[in-house]
């Protein structure tokens, strides 16, 4: 390459043929599956089967039936069966909330119902398969490359597997080896995850057709891209993903992408990564990687982050002269694995005597108090920090109980997540009195990441009235709450998604 590279960059090229092709009389049959989950390696608590259930988790036809139409990757598989016109053969779609690796059950019985899908499905033209990059086993730390590889093993060599990604994968030379073309998400907030999935879905069936041949080619860098940073509206992502798209455009490029990394998976695989896949050009492949990956080295100093302490955050905050403000606790970025209990802002916000805020805590056991309390009723309790001493101590409050909601939400717009239903578990909101009135406590009984609005106007609260609002994300809530927001602040918070990695 032209640019001096480190020693650590590794390349790889991989070429799979075509399957089936040319003008056949019979409809393309196309097995769509999916298996996402973002796991923290630094969160104590592992995931198992019954926290896919609580998110989504769709066997056979249910995966139509609640995917079709959505903003995710799989509501793109199938809008792509339409648009491309083959006939979507429905497996399995797991999807669960990031928090810790996937048990070693769980994670086995999964990949055994997708592997044995395959075999009950009879004659498939190919393969779309929706997986995150960043999902861990406790007994697999490239979960991710384990589920390519055991359906390669299934089906074979030849036959066509196209996969998405999410912008946050560690891509492995294992997934990159198994596939035949990989298609990441290009934005964050992730918005665009229908169109990556129309876009994955438009490949296979040129492929299967014999109308394009893919080969693909992995570059990855030692490198980590600070989270803060990862906004594609601004700068320095921006420029990054201008890139991408252009590089799409040239002749012979069938796809590209960057794999922003996943940093809070203690994984070999961790790290920023380039994928480029051409039409039956291995060496074009490899050359574009290489030539996008140079640059992103060059530029790697622009994607390094700093953010304010969490006393500077809250002072911002409480200056500003208009509102709401949207403070994010970085260090409980509920999207990343934290457990979304953190009450390290909200504690600085007591402390400082800052008035009428609105904070989410996960705290089931909480909630079961409120709920045998009642609407209505004056409770006293410890709330929040829960999961462990690293996200803070609980907060005592008194307050009224305002509202019991089932916890269950829509939401229509494509916004991080892509996902239309959304459930939070039982929920209660509490309007404090103690140490001042105006303060609004929203108690969830499941985790949930903010990434709709709808999740706390379902409950009837107005975000414009709110001061500040603490959101457990990063830069993922801004498509949710850009439309209200008078300023976002990112504030320095300890927990299991902190920026400072050394801790």
């Amino acid at each position: 390459m032209a640019l001096a590279m480190p020693p650590a960059f590794r390349s790889m090229n991989h070429h799979r043929p075509s399957g089936p092709g040319g003008s056949k009389d019979w409809p393309k049959r196309i097995g769509v599956a999916g298996l996402l989950h973002e796991s923290n390696t630094f969160v104590r608590r592992l995931t198992n089967r019954q926290h896919f259930a609580d998110t989504s988790l769709d066997i056979g036809p249910d995966l139509i039936r609640r995917w079709r139409g959505t903003h995710h990757e799989l509501g793109g598989f199938l809008d792509g069966a339409e648009m491309f016109d083959f006939e979507p053969v429905p497996l399995l779609a797991a999807v669960a909330m990031p928090s810790g690796p996937l048990e070693a059950a769980t994670f086995d019985g999964l990949v055994d119902q997708i592997v044995e899908a395959i075999g009950n499905a009879g004659r498939l033209d190919g393969i779309l398969l929706a997986l995150h990059g960043a999902t861990v086993a406790e007994h697999d730390h490239d979960a991710d490359g384990q589920i390519v590889s055991r359906v390669r093993e299934r089906v074979g060599p030849d036959l066509p597997v196209v996969m998405t990604l999410d912008l946050h994968a560690n891509i492995s030379d294992r997934m990159i080896a198994g596939t035949t073309a990989t298609v990441v998400y290009r934005t964050t907030p992730h918005v665009d995850q229908r169109d990556r999935g129309r876009e994955a879905a438009g490949i296979i069936a040129r492929t299967v057709r014999g109308q394009v041949h893919p080969v693909q080619a992995l570059e990855r860098l030692p490198m980590i891209m600070a989270v803060t940073e990862h906004d594609t509206s601004r700068e320095p992502a921006a420029s990054l993903m201008a890139e991408v798209e252009q590089l799409i455009g040239q002749p012979g490029i069938l796809s590209a992408s960057v794999g922003y990394g996943f940093a809070w998976a203690d994984v070999a695989e961790l790290g920023t990564s380039v994928v480029v896949v051409a039409d039956a050009d291995a060496r074009l492949a490899r050359q574009a990687a290489g030539r996008l990956a140079g640059r992103i080295w060059a530029r790697r100093d622009q994607f390094v982050g700093h953010l304010p302490s969490v006393a500077d955050a809250v002072r911002q905050a409480a200056g500003c002269d208009r509102q709401p403000v949207v403070i994010s606790d970085v260090g409980d970025n509920v999207g990343a694995g934290a457990p979304g209990d953190s009450t390290i802002l909200f504690r600085q916000i007591l402390d400082d005597g800052l008035d009428n805020s609105l904070v989410v805590l996960f705290d089931p056991d909480a909630v079961a108090r409120c709920v045998a309390a009642g609407v209505r009723s004056q409770v006293d309790l410890e709330v929040g920090a829960r999961t462990d001493e690293r996200h803070g101590r609980p907060v005592h409050i008194k307050g009224r109980v305002c509202t019991i909601s089932d916890g269950c939400f829509t939401e229509p717009q494509a916004r991080h997540g892509g996902r239309t239903h959304n459930n939070q578990g039982l929920s209660v909101v509490l309007e404090t009195d103690w140490p001042r009135r105006g303060h609004t406590v929203v108690l969830t009984s499941l985790r949930m990441a903010p990434l709709s609005l709808h999740q706390i106007l379902s409950l009837g609260i107005d975000p414009a009235q709110k001061k500040c609002i603490i959101v457990k994300a990063v830069v993922a809530p801004r498509a949710a709450y850009g439309q209200v927001a008078a300023r976002f602040i990112m504030a320095d918070t300890l927990g299991a998604t902190s920026m400072n990695l050394a801790s």
